[in-house]
């Protein structure tokens, strides 16, 4: 008797051969297109493209190549970054290689008390010290963000990298002296003793912000990111139209601020109220980093380099407190303390000589 099962039997087999054969055809096709596409470069000419070589960006040139090829084609090196994106790319990961904790972890004890008084004196010093201080301005008017801000010579980087050796005094400075010094120039005041509440708050306010930082490395985003000499001598004139476009907005065309109330608002960025000649915002190159990095707020790098340096020569061509080691004779004082091109302190500007006090500079009635 025929069994008829075998032909039925036989015909599923072939079928089911059939079948995974088309499978193991679509997998294997399927793993040459996904290795043909991995071995392709990566494209290196959009922003989106760009963020791959991102972590190479505060260790190499920003317009650096990526690295060639190693597998078994010629090696190519791939073009390089457009300037723009570079740029930006290498600001990110400088901006962000630190950042302090959130206030939100702040510790509820006595330690977190003393944090908080540090930061409302950052904040608001001329009401938590005021009798340290002789003008208008707050230490968060040069530090920003309440003193987190890379770039903006942020007090967690203060905090590692003291004690330090300060051509300024001529001797290694403590953090405690290093902020004395603040009250003195920055704040036109005097100097707290190092064991007051004063001294003491803030520098425990910058102990937090740098939990985790390495002490004593260097770190991106410390102190203003230094500008090479521009092409163009600072010039006064093409400073006070950068000045007039981009600053009196906020800081006012007579470079006074803005005050609501007893509040100050903006700083004042000349006159009796700011800070005085012994302060480093008065140097030509500190003043043009911080504003080539910071300003106008918000729009941080927006001005050319030369741009900011022309307008801190127009900012620093006023009048403003006398440097306190002032030694009775001006042209005695910038020989001892001023002598370079990087501070106008006893040159003349529109007939008025800088540090003999009154309403000189910038224009010959004091106003911008």
């Amino acid at each position: 008797m025929t069994d008829h099962r075998v032909p039925r039997i036989r015909g599923l087999a072939l079928f089911a051969a059939i079948i995974v054969a088309i499978v193991l055809g679509v997998v294997i096709a399927s793993n040459l297109w996904f290795k043909r596409e991995l071995d392709k470069p990566w494209p290196q000419d959009t922003p989106a493209a760009a963020a791959p070589a991102a972590p190479a960006a505060s260790s190499a040139p920003a317009n650096a190549a990526a690295p060639a090829r190693t597998d078994t084609e010629d090696a190519q090196p791939a073009p390089p970054l457009p300037a723009s994106v570079a740029s930006a790319t290498a600001r990110v990961v400088q901006r962000t290689a630190f950042a302090p904790p959130p206030e939100a972890e702040l510790p509820n004890d006595d330690f977190g008390k003393m944090v908080r008084l540090g930061e409302r004196i950052f904040m608001q010093t001329g009401t938590y010290a005021r009798a340290y201080v002789g003008n208008q301005l707050n230490c968060v008017n040069c530090h920003l963000d309440a003193g987190r801000q890379a770039d903006s010579a942020p007090l967690w980087a203060a905090f590692v990298h003291y004690p330090a050796y300060r051509k300024k005094t001529g001797e290694v400075d403590t953090l405690a002296s290093r902020l004395q010094g603040c009250f003195q120039y920055s704040m036109n005041g005097k100097a707290p003793p190092a064991d007051s509440e004063v001294i003491t708050a803030l520098q425990t306010y910058a102990f937090w912000l740098a939990k985790g930082a390495p002490v004593g490395t260097p770190m991106p985003g410390s102190g203003y990111p230094k500008l090479k000499k521009p092409p163009q001598a600072p010039d006064y004139a093409r400073g006070e139209q950068v000045y007039a476009q981009n600053c009196a907005l906020c800081h006012g065309a007579d470079g006074q601020g803005q005050r609501v109330g007893d509040t100050q608002v903006f700083p004042p960025l000349w006159g009796p109220q700011s800070f005085n000649w012994g302060a480093g915002m008065h140097q030509l190159g500190n003043a043009s980093a911080f504003i080539h990095a910071n300003m106008p707020l918000g729009r941080g790098g927006s001005l050319t380099e030369q741009q900011a340096w022309d307008v801190a020569a127009f900012m620093n061509s006023h009048e403003r407190p006398q440097d306190p080691r002032f030694t009775g004779s001006v042209a005695e004082t910038r020989k001892k303390y001023h002598d370079s091109d990087d501070s106008l302190y006893g040159t003349t500007v529109n007939g008025h000589l800088l540090g003999s006090g009154g309403t000189g500079g910038g224009r010959k009635n004091g106003g911008a």
